[in-house]
């Protein structure tokens, strides 16, 4: 089956698109990016949703064949504003127990994504975190990843979000994770425009590792 004939359920309130397997053992949440500040709300227009919506559509067929479900959030706007996304985040994850039950969650999220996953990921339904090209922030706490494992990918010429500051992160998130790895994408940027098919391999491979 190709990614774009893979069906489709999107639900308001929470905005989630599913694209799920019957009898799934497991899920993968998508987040997608977005900007500082914003209260713009997120529609299908918005460059940040339509690239993870991209990146789940590829990833799908492999999680599918390992019996892993995918799930992509719409925020309700664009900015972190203070942490906006986080309410987001939680409400999906607690609709991931009521349709599906325990199952066990890893969170991929791009960029402010990533950044909404390292501080909703104390939800008992998560096992792991990976990030791709993540807006870590020096303050950004990482108490919420005790015990899950950590996973982030980026680009040594990233000029939105810095590889140096993932690593950072990764040192001191490694003194409460399960387990952390930093993966080098080589020269590309923020926007995973540049060696998609790498970005995709990488985010399909990790995802499933850590439900394994």
């Amino acid at each position: 089956m190709r990614p774009d004939d893979l069906p489709e359920t999107t639900l308001r309130g929470d905005e989630l698109t599913r694209l799920d397997v019957e009898g799934a053992r497991a899920l993968v949440l998508c987040l997608h990016g977005g900007k500082q500040s914003s209260q713009q709300p997120v529609d299908s227009r918005s460059a940040s949703w339509r690239r993870m919506a991209a990146l789940q559509r590829s990833i799908t067929p492999e999680a599918h064949g390992a019996g892993v479900g995918t799930w992509l959030l719409r925020y309700q706007v664009r900015g972190w504003n203070g942490g906006a996304p986080l309410s987001d985040a939680r409400r999906a994850l607690d609709h991931v127990r009521r349709e599906l039950g325990d199952l066990p969650v890893v969170l991929l999220g791009h960029s402010m994504g990533a950044r909404t996953a390292a501080y909703v990921a104390d939800d008992p339904s998560v096992v792991g975190v990976v990030g791709l090209a993540p807006w870590w922030q020096p303050d950004d706490p990482v108490f919420a990843l005790r015990g899950k494992a950590v996973r982030a990918a980026h680009g040594s010429t990233d000029k939105i979000t810095s590889a140096r500051m993932t690593r950072a992160y990764l040192q001191r998130a490694d003194a409460v994770a399960s387990s952390t790895d930093f993966t080098d994408m080589g020269r590309v940027g923020h926007y995973m425009f540049r060696r998609v098919p790498a970005w995709n391999a990488y985010a399909a491979s990790t995802c499933l590792s850590l439900l394994d």
